[in-house]
């Protein structure tokens, strides 16, 4: 069985202790990260997807978001950067990146899927991609990161609603008030497998 990774916004305003919106416990998170994506296989692993929350300042201040939280990941800062270097991912898995400008990663009209490795590649619209590995058999994703009851919460959403299965293992994603296992049974019902890894 072949399976699709989708990475949710390992960066560092959210997985660093000092970072501008840290999810309490996030950092914990990145050594097991490393681990686990390093020891994906590339016959069972079609790609690997890289979320990048994304924001301009002057945009964010006006954004229903600013209302509920302080400027974060901001193009080009530090705390804008993936903690997760592409390189841990095996050079046989395809690996991919996309940006987005606020939680849902599938709200927003017109956003593409880049090569993470080659920015020379023409990039994918993102619903077409996800519509071609639908096409190629990938049926299966699974999904880490942060945070579970946020980004990660709504890009489960939106794999549900093309039809993907979705796995989510507990210890690589954290919550900033509600944990993976309460998000699964009470905005998904039980739709997803939550697993201990």
């Amino acid at each position: 069985m072949t399976r699709f990774v989708v990475v949710v916004d390992t960066q560092e305003d959210f997985m660093a202790a000092g970072g501008a919106l840290s999810v309490a416990g996030a950092e914990a998170l990145a050594k097991p990260m490393r681990a686990w994506l390093a020891a994906l296989d590339p016959q069972e692993t079609a790609g690997v997807l890289f979320t990048f929350d994304t924001h301009e300042e002057d945009i964010y201040a006006g954004s229903a978001e600013a209302e509920a939280f302080p400027v974060h990941c901001l193009r080009g800062t530090p705390g804008w950067a993936n903690v997760l270097d592409v390189d841990l991912v095996d050079p046989a898995i395809p690996a991919w990146r996309i940006e987005k400008g606020v939680f849902d990663m599938w709200a927003e009209d017109g956003r593409m899927i880049e090569d993470a490795r080659d920015a020379s590649r023409v990039p994918v619209p993102r619903d077409s991609f996800f519509a071609a590995l639908w096409a190629q058999g990938v049926a299966d994703v699974a999904v880490i990161g942060v945070a579970a009851d946020y980004c990660v919460r709504w890009a489960i959403d939106g794999l549900l609603a093309r039809g993907f299965r979705v796995t989510v293992p507990a210890g690589l994603t954290r919550g900033i008030a509600r944990q993976i296992e309460a998000v699964a049974v009470e905005d998904f019902g039980g739709r997803i497998a939550v697993t201990a890894g």
